[in-house]
């Protein structure tokens, strides 16, 4: 079968970086500030409004409260700034637009539930590459998912625990307010709502260890690292854990001693991670949901039988609206290849290597 003349004529270059004109980037700039205050003025609101006006905040948690408030606007600042760039702007519309799809529902009505469970849940598609990355990955998502699940409603005074005793060991949780549960803090149920973080510490140390140990020893993942990105992250989820279960042990065995040292240790820990997330590689947890409904899509189509076959071997490349999006994605950024995705990796692979031998091998005498 012919190769178009665009193909052969030579292998694409490189795309080299673009930078946008100084008005656009003002722009988007302008709309990720924007975007950032609005969403921290609205959790400022639901902090004073979900501790009743402040009576259930505990002021000692101040500097957590703040942090998650920077947290809320560098999530939200980044997030608009991604989605600004154009083949984000089609993963977010298409991913999103799938996710909310009533269409995709009826067709498919246990897709979505099975593939937040797969995807984001268990993360199936890291097991496909090592069982050992992805038991660790496991960990540390878990782990983190309960901390976070634990600390931010604390940190907003939204959850309170009372005791009418004053020290136990019959205990209230309310939440905004409102009394959901009561337990005795000395038998099993009491242990886990009180170790609840020790618990997620538990689970992240030897998944964050893991990957800090296979980042110093594996030669493919030394080779592409950087410190701020890819080894900080792990630290201070190192020391976020374990100085957590310190404060536990200096309490039960010390008598708290060292106590106050290791509670500001603690707290400085925390605050950085929740101020660096936004910046770092743990941002990606936030983009995981759209690469949900990116997931969703392609399986909808493979239900039509919308398969795109590669036109140089036939083989199916994948579905045909992805292909078309992926060409859509590929002429916004102006790259001037966007008919490459139109073949298989093989037959990719292949054109590469004519073009090469056709056009730039026979220089060479």
């Amino acid at each position: 079968m012919s190769e178009p003349t665009e193909v052969l004529a030579a292998a694409p270059p490189p795309p080299g970086p673009s930078e946008a004109p100084p008005p656009a980037r003002r722009s988007v700039a302008a709309r990720a500030t924007l975007a950032g205050t609005v969403v921290s003025l609205l959790l400022i609101a639901a902090i004073v409004l979900g501790s009743r006006l402040l009576r259930d905040f505990d002021s000692a948690l101040l500097p957590y409260a703040v942090a998650t408030v920077f947290l809320a606007f560098g999530v939200a600042y980044r997030y608009t700034v991604w989605v600004s760039a154009p083949g984000a702007r089609r993963l977010f519309k298409k991913g999103f637009g799938s996710f909310f799809s009533a269409a995709n529902f009826k067709k498919a009505p246990t897709a979505l539930p099975k593939m937040i469970a797969t995807y984001l849940g268990f993360q199936k598609f890291l097991g496909a590459r090592s069982r050992a990355r992805w038991a660790a990955h496991q960990l540390i998502f878990w782990g983190c998912l309960l901390a976070a699940a634990i600390t931010f409603p604390l940190t907003w005074g939204w959850f309170t625990f009372t005791s009418d005793s004053g020290s136990g060991p019959g205990y209230e949780m309310r939440i905004w307010g409102f009394k959901v549960l009561g337990f005795n803090a000395l038998d099993i149920l009491g242990w886990l709502m009180f170790h609840g973080l020790d618990i997620a510490a538990v689970l992240v140390i030897p998944g964050a260890c893991y990957f800090l140990w296979r980042r110093m020893k594996d030669r493919g993942a030394i080779t592409g690292q950087r410190f701020a990105y890819d080894l900080l992250p792990l630290i201070c989820l190192i020391v976020i854990s374990v100085t957590g279960l310190l404060l536990t042990f200096s309490s039960i065995f010390l008598h708290g001693g060292g106590y106050e040292s290791l509670a500001i240790l603690h707290m400085v820990s925390v605050v950085f991670t929740l101020i660096y997330i936004p910046f770092g590689k743990f941002f990606h947890i936030v983009q995981r949901p759209a690469a949900v409904g990116m997931q969703l899509f392609k399986y909808t189509a493979r239900q039509d039988e919308q398969v795109f076959p590669c036109k140089r071997c036939g083989e199916p490349v994948d579905t045909a609206p992805y292909v078309e999006n992926l060409r859509g994605t590929m002429k916004d950024l102006d790259l001037g290849f966007d008919s490459w995705a139109e073949y298989c990796p093989r037959c990719k692979r292949v054109l590469r290597g004519t073009a090469y031998l056709a056009h730039v091998k026979k220089g060479f005498k």
